[in-house]
C-alpha cells in the first residue's frame, strides 16, 4: 500500500506554496486575522511546505503514510479500505475536527494547520491518490526533457517549474476562478478531492511508449495541473473560512 518514498513531496516547494497564497487572497477578513494571530510572522504560502520539511525528524516518521492514499484501479475508496497506519484522506478530516473542536492529538493548533494547509495540497495532485503497485508514480521512469526523472516527480515540480514562475507570479497567472466555480468547489467535500484525483489518473498516466516526454505532455497536461492548484487553493480557503471566519 505504499505510495511514495519519504523524498517525494507532492507539487514541489512552488506549487506548495501557490496553492497557500491563492488561499490567503479568497479567505475571510476574519479569518485572515484569526490565522495571523496563530501563525504570527508566517503566511499560509510560508508554511505550506512544513509538513515535508519535518519528514526528517525521525520521531514523525509515523506521518508519512499521511500524505497520500491507495486505490486500486476499478475499486472505490470503501473497497480499498483504510490501511491501519492512515492516510490522506482520513488525516484531513481528523485535523478539520480537531482545528474546529480545538483538541488536538498532535502537538498544537499550529501544527495542525501547517499540515492541514500542505494535506490539502497533496490530495489534489493525482498522484498522491495513487493506484497500486507503483508508488504514486515514484517507480515509473521517464525522460523529461531530456533528463532522466519519474512519473511523481514530473507532476510534483517538473510541469510547474517548467513555466519559470516564481510562486507570486504563478498565483498571479492562475488565479481568476469564476464566482460559480468558487461555489462549486468549496461546497464540495473531500471524498469528491479524491475521486477527482482518481478521475485525473488516465490523463497522468498517457505516456508514449519509450517515455519520453517534454513539450507535449506538458502542453496537454497544463491546463490540469493548474486546475488542480487553483482548485485546492480555493477549497482550503473555503475550509479555512469555515473554521475560522
Amino acid at each position: 500500500m505504499l505510495l511514495v518514498s519519504a523524498k517525494a513531496m507532492a507539487w514541489g516547494l512552488t506549487g506548495h506554496r501557490v496553492i497557500g497564497l491563492i488561499a490567503e487572497k479568497h479567505l475571510t477578513k476574519k479569518a485572515r486575522t484569526n490565522i495571523q494571530l496563530l501563525l504570527k510572522n508566517e503566511t499560509l504560502a510560508e508554511v505550506s511546505n512544513y509538513m515535508d520539511f519535518i519528514r526528517s525528524d525521525n520521531s514523525l516518521k509515523h506521518m508519512d503514510p499521511w500524505h497520500y492514499m491507495t486505490v486500486p484501479d476499478g475499486l472505490t475508496y470503501a473497497e480499498a479500505g483504510t490501511p491501519p497506519e492512515g492516510d490522506i484522506y482520513v488525516t484531513i478530516n481528523r485535523l478539520i475536527e480537531e482545528l474546529e473542536s480545538n483538541q488536538f492529538s498532535d502537538k498544537d493548533e499550529a501544527f495542525a494547520l501547517k499540515c492541514l494547509v500542505h494535506l490539502v495540497g497533496d490530495i489534489h495532485q493525482p498522484l498522491h491518490v495513487g493506484k497500486e503497485g507503483d508508488r504514486g508514480g515514484n517507480s515509473v521512469d521517464v525522460e523529461f526533457y531530456w533528463e532522466k526523472y519519474n512519473l511523481h516527480r514530473v507532476w510534483d515540480s517538473g510541469i510547474i517549474d517548467e513555466q519559470k514562475y516564481s510562486y507570486t507570479e504563478y498565483v498571479d497567472w492562475i488565479n481568476h476562478p469564476t464566482l460559480q466555480q468558487i461555489s462549486e468547489w468549496q461546497a464540495s467535500s473531500v471524498m469528491q478531492w479524491v475521486e477527482e484525483s482518481m478521475a485525473c489518473r488516465e490523463q497522468v498516466y498517457d505516456l508514449p511508449e519509450n517515455k519520453k516526454i517534454n513539450y507535449l505532455y506538458v502542453y496537454n497536461n497544463i491546463n490540469l495541473v493548474n486546475k488542480r492548484l487553483l482548485q485546492a487553493g480555493v477549497r482550503l480557503a473555503g475550509v479555512l473560512n469555515k473554521i475560522y471566519g
